[in-house]
């Protein structure tokens, strides 16, 4: 009994503090300062900013409110300061566009940043020449949803990242679309977080970096032309799925590059003209199935230390080379993937190939050690080097091989 009395008080609690929440308006005949409105607020109060521009140097938010631009009010930092920081529990930020945040080789100024706070809302903003676009610092429970980040970085040292988190646990990124930064999204030291349905494309160095971050997923996203694509380093337990890893070209250019993970999934992915698709360097036990390599110069690129991976139903089409590896025995599994290489029969007709595929070509083990040889790539000599490892392999891995190649190319739903 106590315990249901106990419920019926939290319950109109909450109801009598939603019902006494006010609306304050700045703009016009209002008050005329997005700072004064926050200091007249009481908490969880609707602060409604109507159109114009406000040019009030660094805004802190130390109580929960909700702050809502009406038709994309302009919060100008004059390329000076941090535009709004946050240090409340449950502030939402809806509706404006934050620009000209200033630049600081000893600050991170952000057009948003939420420090020690949880339960934030970030959405449906437009965040133009920032340093850092949206920042969390040991942020819990918050989402950032349906934000445009546009800048024109030149170089990565006077430049920051899109959307930055540091130390932060439970955070939901959704439908964003981020270009021009350092970084697209950065991640170091986040948990149980989500990357979900995002735009990251032309940003100086990676699209999507992930580091010392564990049980995250990222799904649904496009990486675009970004310097040297995404870079997942140092981290356990991440889910990657029905990604597109995009146009990522350049000597040292990857779509995507596993770094010392461990305990994920890489399944529905398009790998489709990078560089590289996927390098992975001491990376072990990932379950890399159901993606579409297409166009890749290399579509995988998997050094010796790197083991215990499953390879399994991918499409392999039109690349330069399907396998890279630095090591003569591998320790992956390679089944029943689809190769357009493969020249195998399959007399039963069961869709299984009859002998095993070597993916792995003489030439490319060449060029990892010899990179000015790719000039020879086109050559005859190199048609027959290809040849006579295929016939009798000496250099290339005796045991890299799937003994069940598909006759034809997977459908996926």
């Amino acid at each position: 009994m106590l315990k249901i009395v106990f419920i019926l008080s939290i319950f109109i609690f909450i109801s009598r503090f939603n019902l006494y929440a006010d609306t304050l308006k700045v703009g016009d005949s209002h008050l005329k300062s997005i700072k004064t409105a926050i200091s007249f607020a009481n908490p969880h109060d609707y602060i409604v900013v109507l159109p114009g521009k406000y040019l009030e140097g660094n805004i802190l938010i130390s109580k929960p409110i909700h702050l809502i631009g009406l038709d994309y009010p302009v919060i100008d930092g004059d390329f000076k300061y941090e535009v709004l920081t946050i240090t409340s529990d449950s502030v939402e930020i809806r509706g404006f566009i934050i620009q000209n945040i200033g630049k600081s080789f000893t600050q991170d100024f952000a057009g948003i940043k939420v420090i020690e706070s949880s339960y934030c809302q970030i959405q449906n903003n437009k965040l133009v020449n920032t340093f850092f676009g949206i920042y969390l610092k040991k942020a819990r429970f918050c989402k950032i949803l349906n934000n445009e980040l546009i800048t024109d970085s030149k170089d990565e040292v006077n430049s920051g990242n899109g959307i930055h988190l540091w130390d932060c646990k439970y955070i939901i990124i959704k439908d964003n679309h981020i270009t021009g930064h350092r970084d697209g999204i950065y991640f170091e030291f986040v948990d149980h977080s989500k990357v979900i349905g995002n735009t990251s494309e032309h940003n100086l160095r990676y699209g999507l970096h992930f580091m010392f971050s564990n049980f995250d997923i990222y799904e649904k996203n496009i990486f675009r032309e970004n310097g040297t694509g995404v870079a997942v380093m140092f981290s356990k337990n991440i889910s990657m799925n029905n990604n597109y890893f995009l146009e990522n070209w350049g000597s040292a250019s990857y779509g995507l590059l596993f770094k010392e993970i461990y305990d994920g999934d890489l399944t529905g992915n398009i790998f489709l003209e990078n560089t590289i698709g996927l390098y992975a360097d001491g990376s072990n036990r990932i379950h890399i199935a159901y993606n579409e390599f297409v166009r890749n110069g290399w579509a995988i690129n998997m050094l010796g230390n790197s083991i215990d991976n499953t390879i399994t139903q991918n499409n392999f089409i039109g690349n330069t080379f399907d396998i890279a590896t630095n090591t003569r025995h591998s320790k992956n599994r390679f089944v029943g993937n689809f190769w357009d290489q493969y020249t195998g029969y399959d007399l039963n007709a069961d869709g299984v190939g009859d002998i095993p595929f070597r993916p792995m070509k003489v030439f490319s083990y060449v060029t990892g050690r010899v990179p000015e040889s790719i000039i020879l790539l086109r050559s005859q000599f190199i048609d027959m080097l290809n040849f006579a490892e295929k016939v009798a392999p000496v250099i290339t891995p005796a045991d890299l091989k799937d003994d069940t190649p598909s006759m034809k190319r997977h459908l996926y739903d």
